[in-house]
């Protein structure tokens, strides 16, 4: 007997992986890169509470621990988006 096929994911956002760099984040069914350069406010964070985060409105990524709320518009080109915390 064979296995079907794995189903879609039922996330609508995932932490893959978080380094010193920064963090590699699947929403829907598209990975994002998130420079540590970019998206200064992951540096200090505990690694627990980076891998909270929320879809809020189909179009907001929250992480309720960090209090951070990015656009999902600001992933795909940070520098359209200039404010940055330092």
């Amino acid at each position: 007997m064979l296995s079907a096929q794995p189903g879609p994911s039922t996330l609508a956002v995932e932490v893959l992986s978080v380094s010193p760099k920064g963090l590699w984040l699947l929403v829907r069914d598209r990975e994002y890169w998130l420079d540590a350069r970019d998206f200064p406010w992951f540096c200090d964070a505990k690694v627990r509470d980076v891998y909270e985060v929320e879809l809020e409105h189909g179009h907001i990524l929250h992480w309720p621990k960090l209090d951070i709320d990015l656009e999902l518009d600001s992933l795909s080109d940070p520098s359209r988006w200039p404010l940055v915390a330092r």
